[in-house]
Formats: C-alpha cells, sequence, structure tokens
C-alpha cells in the first residue's frame, strides 16, 4: 500500500491452516506480553488489518476484474479462472473468488489489534513532565483510540464482503486458542450479522473523524467511511434477493441464513435515511468531482469524491494487463462488452437523450456519435489515439482479430488505465482501489427514497446531480416518472457510473435479475474497415454466458464444512 497505510514493521502472525479453520493465527515472539507493549508493534498489527482488503485490479487469480463475471466485460484470455463464473463452472470445491480465507484472517487481524491495543505502555511518556513527552503521550493515546475504530470498520467490511456473498456468517469478536475446535462455531443469521456490521458502522462514525488534517492519514478510515457502509449495507438488506427467498432458494430450509423479515418500507427509509446521512456531509468533506475521469487515476488520493479506497504502491501491471494488444507489451485482458456500451445514451440536444438503437440507420452508421460522455472516459473505441495513434480493434487492424487474444468484444478498457506509461521502459504510475465515492450516495439515496416514498422530488434531484456534474452535463431526467420507470432510470444510471467499480455484479443479484443479464450471450461487435476508410459495425455474440438460482449466494466452501458438519450448505448447491 502508499506510504500512509504502509506496513511499518514485521507483523508477528502465522497464518495457520491455509484456507481452513477461519484462518487461525498465533503470536510466534517468545515474550508476547512485552511484544504487545511496543507502541510499533500495535501500530503495525493495525496496519496489517488494512492488507486485506482486496485489490480489485487484477482480483481473480491476478488476472482479471470481477467485471468480466458480469455483463460489462469478456476477458480476453480464455484459461483466465474468472470464465468459471461465466460458464457455470464453479462450485464449493473451486470457486475463482475464493475471498473466505482472506477475509477471515482480515477478521482475525482486527480481532488480535482490538485485544492487544490495550497493553501498550507508554509510561515513559506518560511520567515524563517534559511538554514534548506529554504531547507525545497525548498524541499516542489519541492514535490507538481511533485505531480501534478504524479496526471495529475494517472488521465490519470483512463481514459485509462475506455477507453478501455467502448471507450469515459466524460472528467471531474474539481471538480464540490455536486449539480451539471450530466444529462448534455456528453460522449467524442473516439479520444478525447486519446487526452486528450496523451497530459497528455507528460506534465508528460516533468516533473517528471526518477528515485527517495529515497528508499522511490519507487512505484511512473516517467517518465517512463508517456512515458509507452502513448504507450499502442497508440498500441491500432492503433489496429483493434478501427478502424473497421462496423465489428462488427452492424451499431452502434455513432462510434466516440468506435473508431477512420485516417491512420492506421500513427498511428501504432506514437505507434512504443512511445514505442521507453521509450526503448531510457535504461541504466538511465530500463533493462531486469537478472530472469524471481523474476519479480513476492518481489523484484519486486528494479527490474529494472518495469516501474510502485502498492504496497501492506505483506499478503498470495494470497497464500491462489492459492495454490494447497491438502496443508495447499489452495483453488485451478486460475488454468492455456491446451489452455495457449499447446502455450509453445518445444525446439528442441538452434537454433530451434517447437509447441507443441499432435499427436506428443513424445510430448504427455512427455508433460513438454524441454518446453519454461516460462512455469515452470508460471505454477505448475505435479510433481513440493513445500513445499517439488511433486504436485498431477492426478485422485485420494492429489491435483486432486475428491477433492472438485480440479484443474479442471490438473494445479495450479505458477506465483507470494510464495510458501515458511506457510499458517497454517500465514507467509506472499509483493505483487507488475506490471502495465508496460520494455518487454511491446519491444513487443509493434515491433508490431507496423511490421505494419507500415514490414520487418524493428528492429523488430526481440527486440521480440528475449525478448526470449533469461537471464534465458529463448528460441531459435531466424526464419529468413524471412512474415509480417502475424511476426504478429502471436510476438502475441503469449505476450500470453507467459505477462501470467496472465491482458494483455490477452485486446490483443485479441483489435485484434479482441474475437470469435478465447474466444468462444470455454477451455481445460484442464485428468491425470492418471498407475501401473509403470508413467503417461496418455489426453486432456479435461473444459468448453464452449461465446464471442459474444458486448463483445468488456463494456455496460455503467445502473445506469449512468438513470442520463444521452441522453447517448447512447453501441453497441449491
Amino acid at each position: 500500500m502508499k506510504s500512509n497505510i504502509f506496513i511499518s514493521g514485521i507483523i508477528a502472525l502465522s497464518i495457520l491452516g491455509g484456507c481452513q479453520k477461519l484462518d487461525q493465527e498465533v503470536i510466534t515472539t517468545l515474550d508476547y506480553q512485552k511484544v504487545i507493549q511496543s507502541y510499533d508493534y500495535i501500530k503495525s498489527l493495525n496496519s496489517g488489518v488494512y492488507a486485506n482488503l482486496m485489490n480489485g485490479f487484477l482480483y481473480i487469480n491476478g488476472q482479471a476484474m470481477m467485471a468480466s463475471a458480469t455483463d460489462e466485460s469478456e476477458h480476453t484470455l480464455e484459461t483466465a479462472n474468472v470464465q468459471k463464473f461465466n460458464i457455470g463452472a464453479w462450485n464449493a470445491y473451486d470457486n475463482p473468488d475464493n475471498v473466505w480465507s482472506g477475509y477471515f484472517t482480515g477478521i482475525r487481524r482486527a480481532n488480535q489489534f482490538l485485544v492487544s491495543s490495550d497493553s501498550v505502555n507508554l509510561n515513559q511518556y506518560k511520567y515524563d513532565p517534559l511538554p514534548a513527552s506529554q504531547t507525545v503521550y497525548q498524541t499516542r493515546l489519541a492514535e490507538i483510540k481511533n485505531w480501534k475504530y478504524e479496526a471495529r470498520f475494517l472488521r465490519a467490511f470483512f463481514y459485509f464482503e462475506l455477507l453478501k456473498r455467502y448471507g450469515g456468517v459466524p460472528i467471531i469478536s474474539t481471538i480464540g486458542s490455536i486449539n480451539d475446535n471450530n466444529s462448534s462455531v455456528k453460522r449467524n443469521t442473516f439479520a444478525e450479522c447486519v446487526k452486528f456490521i450496523s451497530d459497528e458502522c455507528d460506534s465508528a462514525a460516533a468516533k473517528l473523524p471526518v477528515k485527517y488534517a495529515l497528508a499522511g492519514d490519507l487512505g484511512r478510515v473516517t467517518k465517512g467511511a463508517a456512515l458509507a457502509l452502513k448504507s450499502r449495507l442497508l440498500l441491500y438488506t432492503a433489496s429483493d434477493l434478501y427478502n424473497l427467498p421462496a423465489s428462488w432458494s427452492g424451499g431452502y430450509a434455513f432462510p434466516e441464513l440468506i435473508s431477512v423479515s420485516g417491512d420492506r418500507k421500513t427498511k428501504w427509509q432506514a437505507a434512504a435515511d443512511a445514505a442521507l446521512a453521509v450526503i448531510n456531509l457535504a461541504g466538511t468533506s465530500y463533493a462531486l468531482g469537478t472530472s469524471y475521469s481523474s476519479l480513476f487515476g492518481s489523484g484519486t488520493y486528494n479527490n474529494a469524491e472518495i469516501i474510502f479506497r485502498r492504496g497501492n504502491s506505483n506499478d503498470n501491471a495494470f497497464e500491462r494487463a489492459s492495454t490494447p494488444i497491438g502496443y508495447d507489451n499489452g495483453s488485451s485482458g478486460t475488454t468492455p462488452s456491446q451489452n455495457l456500451v449499447d446502455d450509453y445514451e445518445v444525446i439528442v440536444n441538452s434537454t433530451t437523450c434517447v437509447p441507443f438503437d441499432w435499427n436506428n440507420p443513424v445510430h448504427a452508421a455512427n455508433p460513438y456519435s454524441n454518446r453519454d460522455p461516460r462512455l469515452g472516459f470508460t471505454v477505448l473505441k475505435n479510433g481513440d489515439v493513445i500513445k499517439g495513434r488511433a486504436i485498431e480493434p477492426f478485422i485485420g487492424g494492429l489491435d483486432g482479430k486475428p491477433k492472438n487474444d485480440a479484443t474479442k468484444t471490438g473494445y479495450y478498457l479505458n477506465k483507470y488505465v494510464n495510458n501515458t506509461l511506457n510499458l517497454l521502459t517500465g514507467t509506472t504510475s499509483n493505483h487507488a482501489w475506490v471502495y465508496f465515492r460520494f455518487t454511491e450516495m446519491f444513487l443509493n439515496y434515491a433508490e431507496a427514497l423511490n421505494e419507500a416514498n415514490p414520487g418524493h422530488t428528492d429523488i430526481a434531484l440527486y440521480v440528475n446531480k449525478v448526470r449533469q456534474r461537471s464534465g458529463v452535463n448528460m441531459p435531466a431526467l424526464p419529468i413524471g416518472l412512474t415509480q417502475t420507470q424511476m426504478r429502471d432510470a436510476i438502475r441503469h444510471e449505476r450500470k453507467i457510473e459505477f462501470a467496472f467499480e465491482d458494483q455490477r455484479y452485486w446490483d443485479v443479484r441483489r435485484w434479482m435479475l441474475g437470469d435478465t443479464y447474466f444468462n444470455v450471450p454477451l455481445k460484442g461487435v464485428s468491425i470492418t474497415k471498407n475501401t473509403d476508410g470508413s467503417f461496418s459495425y455489426t453486432r456479435i455474440n461473444v459468448e453464452n454466458r449461465v446464471f442459474q438460482p444458486k448463483m445468488y449466494f456463494y456455496p460455503i466452501p467445502q473445506s469449512e464444512l468438513y470442520i463444521a458438519t452441522s453447517w448447512k450448505q447453501n441453497p441449491l448447491w
């Protein structure tokens, strides 16, 4: 990670048992009590909890983004593990997104820190009357207090990531012994997990600062991050998947593990209130960014739209994996789909836009003309110029078929990619993976409010704030949309605004639209260069995708079920 959250010392933890037993860890130093009294050791423990934040750039087996398991993109390497999602070749033994071990390691590290942090010995400063020593004492006390709430947030974040994948999981908030028998550990219910995460967010938000004053603290958890997690948690909890288990789970006998009960409107209102709590921090720390494209480059560290992100050291691995195949050291990698590209609207004038339509001869002849500007910020299209030349994804072009590993969809990724890097000489840049940004709170609020109080003026207001931000300037939504029309508009806006930000995979599931979007062919475009230099575009099928109802939740890893024999596997697996 970047130096502001860098692990400043050797964490004296040893991870035992690989991916089993919820990742037991033990201290390996000879005199544990003396070690945990060290301020530097406790600081390193805190940094170690941050280290378990996942990096979404090359997330699946160090190769692919989660976007390539959705209708957003296709990964050019057929052997990439992410393809198992698309063809249905995954199960409790082999899951490309095997995060169980990693997140339970993070949870245990958070618990270890929380247990150890009270043991820090600051007596050398506490009992020294010199003002400088007293300043150090008070500063370190305040740091440790904040670190506790950071660790509690991170633990809650890890639990949320497990919850949205697996449903109810064991809530473990203490440090067990290496000799503990995990076969006795029970899965908590979905509702119990929601309450635990929500309560931890509330506790962290009440104590953490809205922002940190020092540049070295950029990337640390803040009040806004805690409230943003609660917003996303409650939005998910109110959504269809977690409230309608009978509609998909095949009579699963343990619905409390995958769903919640209670009044839906009350849940939607709670979700709206949670999002509004973050929105109300505007002016103190957060604001809409003035440039959509700048949200995903090195400037992310100081961008007022970013609420929480994972910092990384400088590298060019993502560029090597994502640059078009015709450029030096380019590997193509994540290539946007026509399914996604088709959803960027066509601007008619300053007040009107229409859906793109291949049956419209004007649209078909110039498919990238007058489109939502976020298309260009997100996707590299035929003729876009990078590194001194136009990309050529057309048949026979420098970046097109029949070249090995050329894009199958007719597109390459632009979002996040630093196209100024020289991959031959090995130049690098910084990449920050964003978990929460201010814009999400606007759309969370609008979505929840549309369900709790349809017709409320804030719904269109906040969707339009996203659409009409500086640099995007899309026409406002039409006036007078019904609740259903507004729901569709908000879902469309989320698809466009958050493309390749690891939102689509989970949005489609919580809306219970997997069959609609993930069980249909992934589309691309075949581009032919004509003799007069013009181009012809033909929409094509790239890959038949598979989605089955059981895929709404991940299966509990089989390695865990061998130990916790009383656990019930998730529905239909």
